[in-house]
C-alpha cells in the first residue's frame, strides 16, 4: 500500500526554528604517543608483499597507479598488526580500501553484526560517521576511530532526536523504526533499527497496524509496497540514490535491451519500476554472484560496482553511478594517519549510548 503520511521539519509544530544537524566535532587527542611515519617508497619488498593484494584489484586499478598506492597499503597493514586494530569497510569504499586493507567488508547490517564479534581493542571504521557510532554503541569499551569526522550522511543529517519526540507526540503509541543511517541521538529515541536488508522484516516484527519509518522516504515507500502495515514516513533522502531517474534507466535499456539493471531501494519509485531487481547492497551483490549477467548496471554508489567487478571480472559494468562525497572522505592517507595517531576517536555520552544501543541490539537479535 502507499505510505499513509509523509512528514518533515516544516510539518512538526514545536520544532525549534533554524535547527540543523552539524558535523560531529573531533574527539580530544588521545594520550598514547603517535607512531613515526613509515617509509612510503615503492621498493622490491613492498612490491612482493603487496602482489597478492594487487591480484584482487587488477581489473579495476591500472598497473600504473599501483606503485602509488601499494606503499601506503603495505604500511597500513603493518600498522594495524602493530596496533592490534581491525578495519571495517563499507561496500561503498574504494577498491584499494575495501579489498586491500579492510579485514571485514559489507553493508550496514553486516558491519553491525560483525562489530559485535570483533576481538581487537581498536576498530577503524571506513565508512560514514553513523557507522562508526554504531560500532561504538556495540563496543563501548573499545576504541573506535573514523579517519575523517566530516564523513557524514544526508539521511542522518535530515532528522534529529527532537524530531522523533515530536513525531511520537503526534502519533502516540505508534512504534518507531529508524533506518541505521541515523545518528546515535536518533537511535536513542526509537524502538528498533533496521537496514535495507531487513526493513520489511523489522516493520512486521512489531505486530502493529501502523509504524513510523524514518528517515528515508524512498525506502519507506518500498517497504510500504511489501507489507500491509501502514507506514508513516519522514522526508529524508540519500543524495546519492535520489539523483537517479527512471528515464535514465530507460535510456540505458533502449541502447542495449540485453543489459540487466539492479537498484537499491533508496532510489525513487520510478527507478525501481525500471529495475530487474531491487535489493540492499548485500542482496545486490549476491544477485550478481548467482546470475553472472553479461552486462550490468548497478544503480547505487560507484565504488560498489568497482568492488563487485574486482571479484567478478567477467561481468561488464556500465557506469551511470553517483559518487558519495562523504564515503570518499575516507582515503588510504587518512586511514594511515588514524592508525599512527589513534585519531579521530568516536565518543558517545554513556546515558545516550545505553538507550541507542537497545534499538540496534534489538535489530541484530531479531530472529527470522
Amino acid at each position: 500500500m502507499p505510505i499513509t503520511g509523509l512528514y518533515g521539519p516544516d510539518d512538526l509544530a514545536g520544532r525549534p526554528q533554524g535547527q540543523i544537524t552539524t558535523t560531529p566535532r573531533a574527539a580530544l587527542p588521545r594520550t598514547e604517543p603517535a607512531l613515526p611515519m613509515p617509509s612510503l617508497e615503492w621498493t622490491e619488498e613492498v612490491e612482493r608483499a603487496t602482489a597478492p593484494l594487487y591480484e584482487r584489484v587488477k581489473h579495476v586499478i591500472p598497473p600504473i597507479e599501483w606503485p602509488l598506492m601499494a606503499p601506503t597499503i603495505h604500511a597500513i597493514n603493518e600498522l594495524k598488526r602493530a596496533r592490534g586494530a581491525v578495519i571495517l569497510a563499507h561496500n561503498y569504499q574504494a577498491p584499494e580500501i575495501f579489498h586491500c586493507v579492510a579485514d571485514i567488508g559489507g553493508d550496514s547490517l553486516q558491519l553491525a553484526v560483525e562489530a559485535t564479534k570483533v576481538k581487537a581493542d581498536i576498530i577503524v571504521q571506513c565508512g560514514v560517521h553513523f557507522m562508526a557510532e554504531t560500532s561504538k554503541l556495540l563496543n563501548p569499551d573499545k576504541t573506535v576511530l573514523i579517519p575523517d569526522t566530516r564523513a557524514g550522511c544526508s539521511l542522518a543529517a535530515s532528522i534529529t532526536g527532537a524530531d522523533v519526540r515530536l513525531l511520537r507526540e503526534k502519533f502516540p503509541g505508534v512504534p518507531v523504526v529508524a533506518y541505521v543511517n541515523t545518528s546515535a541521538e536518533v537511535k536513542a529515541e526509537v524502538d528498533i533499527c533496521c537496514t535495507s536488508s531487513n526493513a520489511v522484516q523489522v516493520v512486521e516484527s512489531l505486530n502493529a497496524p501502523s509504524v513510523i519509518f524514518l528517515p528515508d522516504r524512498y525506502l519507506a515507500t518500498y517497504v510500504a509496497s511489501k507489507t500491509d502495515v501502514k507506514i508513516i514516513a519522514w522526508k529524508g533522502a540519500c543524495e546519492v540514490h535520489e539523483r537517479f531517474t527512471g528515464a535514465e534507466l530507460r535510456g540505458l535499456r533502449d541502447a542495449d535491451p540485453s543489459v540487466q539493471i539492479i537498484a537499491h531501494p533508496e532510489c525513487p519509485p520510478d527507478v525501481l519500476a525500471e529495475a530487474d531487481f531491487t535489493g540492499s547492497t548485500a542482496h545486490m551483490i549476491n544477485w550478481v554472484r548467482e546470475r553472472r549477467p553479461r552486462r550490468l548496471v548497478m544503480i547505487t554508489e560507484c565504488s560498489m560496482a568497482d568492488n563487485v567487478r574486482a571479484e567478478l571480472p567477467d561481468v561488464e559494468m556500465l557506469r551511470p553511478c553517483n559518487l558519495c562525497p562523504h564515503m570518499k572522505r575516507i582515503t588510504l592517507a587518512n586511514i594511515l594517519e588514524s592508525l599512527l595517531t589513534l585519531r579521530e576517536e568516536v565518543t558517545i555520552d554513556p546515558a545516550l549510548a545505553e538507550r541507542a544501543r537497545r534499538s540496534v541490539e534489538r535489530m541484530i537479535n531479531l530472529k527470522n
